[in-house]
């Protein structure tokens, strides 16, 4: 029986941390299981954003893809690649270019926030606008019937979706599936300081942090300002000590019985910290120790063979393309 075929990725911007977890890596292996699934390194899409600062995407490629791998991503069950060592996802790309008006492009919320969001770099470019474009090639070449996003994600999706309608009534020929969302359960993870977990605010636990750099992070943790005593009773929701406790502490009498006391001013932050960074040293040690087993040879061993998997696929796609806009 075929199985259908999920495509997702991220971009090699640094080491992995647990919203990476919460948000993808945890529904990957999930649909490892069930879906043929790519899994790409977009470092095209880095660069989308990071054009000026390409050094270091070669070394982060590799660092993305460890943590896959100790999260328990299967090279023997999924493909794992490079995109931009599959030249079809660029050929793909400006195929669909041609074919997208500037206005389907300019009414992307993602494209207004993160103009925004990213002060002091240069965004206002053809290939940060045509973002959406390469992530439709991306996701048409190996025809993916899913893909796994969050809510944020969801304009683009679309946008796929009416870039892929207008190629079939322009060329008269269905060659594309038309991509549906597999929605994450929990799509955002706050950082240490309440804020949205990002590299650029250093609010973020690693899933390679040591049990020191752990044990710093957790006990810096916001938690609720107006609790100034611990015989003040204290918020729980909204409050991130207790939103990684649900998500990461298995002992769930415990995050209940810590629960209780926090809101009854029955314990201090110190005692609730510390049952945190046991709970996320407990769910961490296993990542870490599996990740210390792939070297970068190994790693790069893995990619060779996933990324000659994937051009197979995209070249009898492009073929398809092509034969389509009669060239070649």
């Amino acid at each position: 029986m075929n199985k259908k075929t999920v495509l997702s990725g991220m971009r090699p911007t640094g080491k992995l941390h647990l919203g990476h977890w919460v948000g993808a890596i945890a529904n990957w292996v999930r649909l490892e299981k069930e879906y043929k699934c790519f899994f790409m390194v977009a470092d095209w899409h880095a660069l989308m954003s990071d054009y000026e600062h390409p050094a270091n995407i070669k070394e982060n490629s590799l660092e993305v893809v460890k943590d896959w791998l100790a999260c328990g991503i299967d090279p023997e069950k999924s493909t794992i690649f490079i995109q931009s060592r599959v030249p079809e996802h660029l050929e793909l790309a400006m195929v669909f270019s041609l074919l997208t008006p500037l206005g389907w492009l300019e009414r992307c919320t993602t494209y207004k926030e993160q103009l925004r969001e990213l002060k002091g770099r240069m965004l206002a470019t053809y290939g940060f606008l045509g973002y959406p474009v390469l992530q439709t090639a991306d996701i048409a070449l190996y025809n993916a019937d899913s893909v796994p996003v969050g809510m944020d994600q969801l304009p683009h999706l679309e946008l796929a979706r009416e870039i892929i309608r207008k190629f079939h009534k322009l060329y008269k020929k269905n060659i594309f599936v038309e991509p549906k969302p597999i929605l994450t359960a929990v799509p955002k993870l706050v950082g240490i300081d309440n804020r949205k977990m990002s590299k650029s605010y250093n609010n973020s636990i690693n899933l390679s942090d040591s049990q020191e750099t752990l044990k710093k992070k957790v006990f810096s943790m916001y938690t609720d300002p107006k609790r100034t005593r611990a015989d003040i009773p204290g918020k729980v929701e909204g409050n991130p000590v207790f939103i990684y406790h649900d998500l990461f502490n298995r002992d769930l009498e415990q995050v209940k019985e810590l629960k209780k006391r926090y809101q009854a001013g029955g314990v201090g932050d110190v005692e609730v910290k510390d049952k945190l960074y046991q709970a996320l040293n407990r769910f961490l040690e296993p990542i870490r120790q599996k990740r210390e087993s792939f070297s970068d040879l190994k790693v790069q061993e893995i990619l060779v063979k996933g990324t000659e998997q994937a051009a197979l696929v995209a070249k009898k796609t492009m073929t398809k393309v092509k034969t389509c806009l009669h060239l070649g």
